[in-house]
């Protein structure tokens, strides 16, 4: 099975740098022995080179060296490891080895982070202590207000059976009065039949 053939259409022969003309130093940027320590500001800003194509020279092949070029990455690589060594340090290096008011700054710097601290976990805890404290006074007014409806019914209620009482005791006493009333009517009818006829013939009076 066969490849594709890919053609590449060039419009000048590729040079190879050789032995005569190689690639001097001058050509590349400076990197100077200050750089290595950046200041607190700014930083330097150093480029990185393409080793397949290096500065003032020509195009070489990926199966050939620049060992100036490649020199100078490595360089830069180092460069910029120190400075991110030097920033991060810098960090707890204040505290420990700085200098007095670079102390008292960072121990400001740490009351404030506190202080923001304590203030964020506080409006959350203060917002739910009133939630909670307004559900309870919400609670409490439904409960006072069952207890004043159901002491509204039990009160009428009670005015209710108090009236249904009241009632049934009239109507009793009507009944035993009405009675009462029968009953001595039905004895004056016997003692008058009595003494019409001596003979008690219902066997009422004995």
């Amino acid at each position: 099975m066969k490849l594709p053939s890919i053609s590449i259409a060039t419009t000048s022969p590729t040079r190879l740098p050789s032995a005569a003309s190689p690639i001097k130093q001058s050509t590349l940027p400076l990197i100077s022995a200050a750089s290595d320590q950046p200041p607190r500001t700014s930083h330097q800003v150093i480029p990185r080179l393409n080793p397949l194509r290096p500065p003032a020279g020509s195009t070489c092949g990926v199966s050939l060296e620049t060992r100036a070029v490649h020199q100078h990455n490595q360089h830069r690589t180092s460069i910029m490891q120190r400075r991110e060594y030097n920033r991060y340090h810098q960090v707890w290096q204040k505290p420990f080895y700085g200098t007095s008011m670079e102390k008292e700054e960072y121990r400001r710097d740490l009351r404030e982070h506190l202080k923001r601290q304590m203030e964020e976990k506080r409006i959350p805890l203060s917002l739910r202590l009133s939630g909670r404290a307004k559900e309870g006074e919400d609670l409490r007014e439904v409960d006072r207000l069952a207890r004043s409806t159901e002491l509204q019914q039990r009160l009428q209620h009670r005015k209710a059976m108090a009236a249904y009482r009241d009632d049934n005791k009239k109507l009793m006493e009507q009944k035993w009065q009405d009675s009462a009333l029968a009953r001595s009517r039905d004895i004056l009818r016997e003692k008058y039949r009595l003494r019409l006829n001596p003979i008690n013939w219902t066997g009422t009076l004995k």
